[in-house]
């Protein structure tokens, strides 16, 4: 299968449009969170994640947004309901077989409390080797990361929305598994000329 993995659009419906096409076919696509700003929703970034079926999970921003905090910011004249509906109905992970693989999925961590930013380099990256999954994808960090860690490979795909990864020269990404291979490849991107930068691909792509 080939997996599309986008996380943290932050409602950036430009960044997650060009991801999608420059992606392709894929037969299931993925979003590991954040997809609107806490007090900013974006009807056409949950359109075309709901009208493109993907599996999502909610983001630290989503929930903002559906706090009693956020009620002003969802209620704006602007603001498609079903939508928001649609948002609410999300899970904060998933666990799914994607063929013969184990896969699940959660915005920070999968680890108590659940909340933090798992970079190359956190300790509780290691601990996720004790975790009965095949792959584990995450987002937050807005970096990517693509490491084994015993039986999961964990997958950050970086961020379409808000560029802060150092190692990718600043620039919006998404990743695509292959889970034949276990391949993964980051494509870089700048919104403006749409020119790719790769980041590797193939195995791990690890750092």
């Amino acid at each position: 299968m080939r997996i599309g993995i986008v996380s943290d659009i932050h409602a950036n419906a430009a960044g997650l449009m060009t991801a999608l096409d420059r992606m392709g076919d894929v037969d299931e696509l993925l979003c590991a969170g954040d997809m609107v700003e806490e007090f900013r929703c974006s009807n056409e970034v949950l359109a075309l994640l709901r009208d493109r079926g993907a599996r999502c999970v909610l983001g630290n921003h989503d929930i903002g947004l559906l706090s009693p905090h956020g009620a002003r910011a969802r209620s704006a004249d602007h603001v498609d309901q079903s939508l928001v509906q649609w948002l609410a109905e999300q899970p904060l992970s998933i666990e799914v077989q994607v063929g013969s693989k184990h896969l699940l999925m959660t915005h920070a961590s999968p680890l108590a409390p659940h909340t933090q930013y798992v970079f190359p380099h956190s300790p509780e990256l290691k601990k996720m080797k004790h975790i009965e999954a095949d792959y584990i994808i995450l987002g937050h960090t807005h970096a990517q990361m693509a490491h084994r860690m015993g039986r999961p490979l964990v997958i950050n795909p970086g961020s379409v929305g808000q560029a802060r990864d150092h190692t990718n020269g600043k620039q919006l990404s998404y990743a695509v598994l292959d889970t034949s291979t276990d391949d993964v490849l980051f494509d870089n991107y700048q919104p403006e000329n749409q020119r790719a930068v790769p980041c590797g691909s193939g195995g791990l792509t690890a750092r």
